[in-house]
């Protein structure tokens, strides 16, 4: 039963990893989503390497990244889960899609998450999120590639 119980808490995790995003709530999901401090590999859509960081300088990245947009809308589906002990795999499917206002065209990610999770006392949180896109439409219109 305890393995059931984990795989829909970390399936729930990502559903709340989407809404830090889709929501921009930055203040109270951050810390219920993510260890401090985390590994993030965004490289497949970002000329950046993969790092680790404090949870406070990401959320402010994060916050950042965002902000240009008027609406964003992260689907994660298709995860498959292992746990070993108080770590854990989650492989995801997912599609983002990033809207600026004004502009009729949108940014599209289109990949796959390749997670990592660990136990806390305060429950699972993701230590790694590695982003790998297969598709991008529009990456023009990436914060990053805006921000240039």
């Amino acid at each position: 039963m305890q393995a059931l119980a984990d795989r829909a808490d970390l399936i729930e995790l990502l559903g709340r990893y989407a809404d830090i995003a889709d929501l921009k709530e930055y203040t109270e999901l951050p810390g219920l989503v993510f260890t401090d401090p985390l590994t993030l590999d965004f490289s497949s859509v970002a000329d950046i390497p993969p790092m680790t960081v404090p949870l406070a300088g990401y959320v402010e990245t994060l916050r950042g990244a965002f902000a240009p947009y008027t609406a964003t809308h992260h689907t994660i589906t298709g995860h498959v889960v292992t746990i070993d002990g108080d770590r854990a795999t989650i492989h995801a499917h997912v599609r983002a899609e990033h809207w600026l206002p004004d502009e009729p065209a949108r940014w599209l990610v289109v990949g796959f998450y390749d997670n990592e999770a660990v136990r806390t006392p305060d429950g699972w949180r993701l230590s790694r999120v590695k982003l790998t896109a297969s598709h991008q439409e529009n990456a023009h219109l990436s914060s990053a590639a805006l921000a240039r």
